[in-house]
């Protein structure tokens, strides 16, 4: 369903989403937020790319700092916002799908965080992400992603749910289909005027000797893979992983 105001070119996250995709909080605290720069400054070492760019969450504060950011977003609705945030007049984004638009220059490190390769639903398409990451980064060049491990382990048998958030006026579950990798980010948002809302995005889950696989399609290796921006060691119970290729 198409909200008043809502570019079908926007995707997923059109005006509707894009209006409330800066609010306090969550993954826009800077508890959240200052971690990831730090580690991005770090291993910058010239220009940098964000796949999917959003509303410069990450890029903006890393623009900040004085590393020459650009972005690549599908949505309008969610770039056009990145300007207006202190270091955000200084990045260059370019509107364009992640698997295959390509922009000037060659990079020091290409970034695509908080599991927005899930969005793209079909492995051909999140190989096609690796590829063009490695296309844009010069030789020795990182590219780093941010992403869930699979919460299957919490599926008991001939169950395809775990909710992932319930709280009063809201509950947000994953629907699994082990088959397919394809999984649904289910959200119920009960407001005070009791009128139910309730939004479904697809997704497909990738495991991480999988990304390593497509890393290496595409003529990176694993460089480094932390349990979370603090770099700590990634293990069995590891809920996510920020994980480095180099490109070769």
């Amino acid at each position: 369903m198409i909200n008043a105001g809502d570019d079908p070119a926007d995707g997923w996250f059109p005006e509707s989403v894009a209006v409330g995709y800066d609010d306090p909080g969550g993954a826009n605290s800077s508890e959240v937020v200052t971690p990831a720069v730090d580690v991005l400054e770090d291993l910058a070492d010239g220009p940098v790319l964000e796949f999917a760019v959003g509303t410069g969450r990450i890029a903006a504060p890393l623009a900040a700092r004085g590393v020459p950011v650009s972005g690549i977003e599908l949505s309008q609705a969610m770039a056009a916002r990145i300007a207006s945030k202190p270091g955000g007049d200084s990045i260059e984004v370019t509107i364009g799908d992640m698997t295959t638009t390509r922009v000037d220059g060659q990079f020091s490190l290409v970034y695509l965080v908080f599991n927005t390769i899930n969005n793209v639903t079909t492995q051909d398409g999140q190989v096609d992400v690796f590829r063009n990451a490695a296309a844009h980064l010069r030789p020795g060049g990182l590219f780093l992603v941010e992403v869930g491990v699979p919460n299957l382990r919490r599926l008991p048998p001939g169950q395809d749910a775990v909710p992932f958030v319930v709280t009063p006026g809201y509950v947000g579950f994953d629907q699994y289909d082990v088959v397919t990798q394809e999984f649904t980010s289910n959200h119920v948002t009960v407001p005070p005027d009791g009128k139910g809302r309730f939004r479904r995005i697809p997704f497909r889950y990738v495991w991480p000797a999988e990304m390593d696989l497509m890393a290496r399609i595409a003529g990176m290796s694993l460089k480094h893979r932390w349990a979370g921006w603090d770099r700590s060691e990634f293990t069995a119970e590891s809920t996510k992983h920020v994980s480095v290729w180099e490109k070769r």
